[in-house]
């Protein structure tokens, strides 16, 4: 399901919707935190 509220990285809804603002952006670096470290295994 595609995500309406705009807060999802991947375009597909996540459930982060209902995050206040702190918790949304913890949320978004522990992301790109792990995204990061998937890049670095290629």
């Amino acid at each position: 399901m595609e995500c309406g509220c705009g807060r999802s990285p991947t375009g597909k809804c996540i459930g982060w919707h209902n995050l206040s603002e702190e918790e949304y952006q913890e949320k978004l670096k522990e992301y790109k935190d792990k995204d990061s470290k998937n890049d670095e295994k290629v």
